[in-house]
């Protein structure tokens, strides 16, 4: 059976091949051929539109596989409802999808009722997580405690500035200059801001 592996990681420091691993020891197991494989990295399971996520479900239309098979289900979604969506438009198109973790098979009615009891259960777990967070941001701003990336210090904002005002470097460029003690989104704004501005006075 020609089958599509998905996996996802929610941050871009953590690695797949933890699942990747598990998901073709069990391919290998149970005689699944695997045709393509797809990842998403550091992207959260509530949100949907995924690019590999996506990108798998146009396959799944033109029927390039008979099979899904990840690693844990919460790693394709969240939402029960989404789930169940995507289980739903599986079983139209003849798809199986198998969570191995989850050791469920949506393909009985057993497994069907399994697979939305645990669904809820993960959506029930990332909800309380995040109600979690918020409750621990506000009682962290209610101690008088700055939440956010710290600013970045005066001096090195004035180089960036001086850098893009009298050179042509590159943001690349001036991001090395500074030796890493800046991210290069940062150089990036400060850049673009000064030269937008140069550029507007010139004319």
């Amino acid at each position: 059976m020609q089958t599509a592996l998905y996996l996802r990681v929610s941050t871009a420091q953590q690695k797949p091949d933890l699942q990747d691993d598990s998901l073709r020891a069990y391919a290998a197991r149970a005689g699944l051929e695997i045709v393509a494989t797809y990842v998403d990295h550091a992207v959260s399971g509530r949100q949907e539109t995924r690019p590999q996520l996506q990108a798998l479900m146009r396959a799944a239309r033109r029927h390039a596989f008979a099979c899904v098979l990840v690693w844990k289900f919460d790693r394709f979604a969240r939402s029960v409802t989404h789930l169940l969506r995507a289980l739903e438009e599986f079983d139209y198109l003849g798809i199986r999808f198998i969570s191995v973790q989850d050791q469920v098979d949506p393909a009985s009615p057993m497994g069907k009722a399994m697979f939305t009891i645990i669904g809820a259960m993960a959506e029930l777990e990332s909800a309380l997580i995040s109600e979690r967070v918020k409750a621990g941001m506000a009682a962290a701003r209610a101690r008088g405690k700055r939440l956010g990336r710290p600013a970045t210090p005066a001096p090195l904002v004035a180089r960036i500035e001086g850098l893009a005002a009298t050179t042509s470097l590159s943001i690349r460029q001036i991001h090395a200059v500074l030796a890493g003690r800046v991210s290069r989104s940062v150089v990036g704004a400060i850049v673009q801001r000064v030269r937008a501005q140069a550029a507007l006075v010139s004319l």
